[in-house]
């Protein structure tokens, strides 16, 4: 028996702006969790581990850190056990209070230089690097030969001419006293040295600590053995000097522990000691840039003037700012984010869409109905511009649709609610990628296909 056929309602279609972040994902069954604040440190390009979300900064090598404190710490965790009680009863208590001051001050120095940042200098942006490779570029006099732009700049300071070399990795022209970390592969203000032993650059920033460190480690080494020494004598005078070491192990290991550091600790502490009287750095003093052997008229422009206040400026002046604000969120691309409009104020719910084609550039277009997110792409013949637009659509269930409604040929009219009036001559072409037309497919997506609206006005 014949049916008749069921009415089919017509499907009516409204236009939805695409400027609108939907909260709900393409199913339309989740919301789309917000993305996580991506913080600098996650994304650092030097060699550096990060603890702590960003508040502890060191070298990625740290074997040799970790070995530093366990001699600092089991060398002192002997002489308090064993020597210390010995003392504190026959000699005075302020010998064991002495010396966990020490300790103290020796591990805070130590953990203080360890973890901050030694003075890093961010890197240049792909703009700032452009900009500083079109100023040092130099027109070839000669045509077919190659001459190479110059890397170096130079600027006088107290009547010395010092030269800023131009840093390959980090585009930038470092500033005086600065120099490039091969192991932290940074560039670092007032670099002096990288130390295996902190697990860290010295520089500008942590440089006042390490030599607190290196001073305050020499003093509790010289303090430590003295100590060991006064107590085996002080048990020798009961029994011999064997029958002491015999009834106190600790104490031997400790003599031969400081014994054997203690010359290249207070030798080290020596050496920067002059280093902060002269006001220089151990890159300066090995490569020589300030000393008597390459003139007299080569002084050094950075020194105060005397010993004093060179040490007063070092030891006792302010501690710089880090420069790459390694807890600081990273700022998106502004055109995946909200705007404010210039012009009015108002805050924009525009983003602009990025879409990988050759030559394409992102602009945005608002009509009477909505606002759509338009590319313009040459074509491949160079006849002229294509004009690529996105546009979504509502049915009447609610579902957001991105496909074009049904058409007839190429062309369609579009039914719009709530009495909107559509423009006129709305016409709709389906244009692949490659440029030939396909009309089979009216529902084909927009991942493979592009329309091309053109209102007539």
């Amino acid at each position: 028996m014949d049916t008749a056929p069921l009415p089919v309602k017509e499907s009516s279609y409204v236009a939805v702006a695409t400027d609108r972040v939907s909260e709900y994902s393409d199913t339309g069954s989740t919301k789309k969790m917000p993305k996580k604040m991506i913080r600098k440190w996650e994304v650092f390009p030097g060699r550096n581990k990060f603890c702590c979300n960003g508040r502890i900064m060191m070298a990625r090598q740290t074997g040799i850190f970790y070995f530093t404190c366990i001699l600092i710490v089991v060398t002192s965790g002997l002489f308090f056990g064993f020597d210390c009680p010995y003392l504190a009863k026959n000699v005075t208590p302020a010998i064991p209070a002495f010396g966990i001051a020490l300790f103290i001050f020796v591990m805070s120095t130590l953990f203080r230089t360890s973890f901050s940042d030694p003075g890093v200098i961010p890197r240049a942006s792909p703009d700032e690097a452009a900009d500083i490779e079109k100023q040092i570029e130099v027109p070839n006099s000669t045509p077919g030969t190659y001459r190479p732009p110059p890397r170096t700049k130079e600027v006088v300071i107290k009547g010395q001419v010092v030269k800023l070399k131009y840093c390959f990795t980090c585009k930038i022209f470092r500033p005086p006293r600065a120099s490039h970390c091969s192991l932290c592969d940074n560039c670092v203000e007032r670099f002096d040295h990288h130390c295996p032993w902190v697990g860290n650059c010295v520089g500008r920033r942590n440089y006042r600590y390490f030599y607190l460190f290196i001073l305050s480690l020499s003093i509790l080494c010289i303090y430590i053995f003295a100590c060991v020494l006064t107590h085996l004598i002080l048990r020798s005078q009961e029994d011999n000097f064997l029958h002491a070491m015999r009834d106190s192990p600790a104490s031997v290991i400790e003599a031969i522990i400081c014994f054997f550091s203690v010359w290249s600790v207070v030798g080290l502490a020596g050496f920067h000691t002059y280093l902060v009287a002269s006001e220089q750095t151990t890159n300066e003093d090995i490569k020589g840039s300030y000393s008597a052997k390459r003139g007299q008229e080569n002084f050094n422009p950075f020194s105060q003037g005397s010993i004093f206040r060179n040490c007063l400026g070092v030891l006792c002046g302010p501690t710089p700012p880090s420069l790459i604000d390694s807890r600081g969120f990273v700022i998106p691309d502004s055109s995946q984010t909200q705007g404010v409009n210039a012009s009015t104020g108002k805050e924009s719910n525009a983003v602009n869409v990025k879409h990988e084609y050759y030559g394409s550039t992102n602009n945005t277009k608002t009509n009477n109905v909505g606002t759509n997110t338009a590319n313009h792409v040459t074509g491949s013949n160079g006849s002229g511009p294509v004009m690529k637009q996105m546009i979504s659509y509502q049915t009447p269930d609610g579902s957001i649709n991105s496909r074009l409604p049904p058409t007839n040929g190429n062309s369609s009219a579009v039914a719009y609610k709530d009495s909107q009036s559509p423009p006129q001559n709305v016409t709709y072409t389906e244009v692949s990628e490659g440029g030939r037309w396909n009309s089979n497919d009216p529902y084909s997506s927009l991942g493979s296909q592009t329309q091309q609206q053109s209102f007539h006005t």
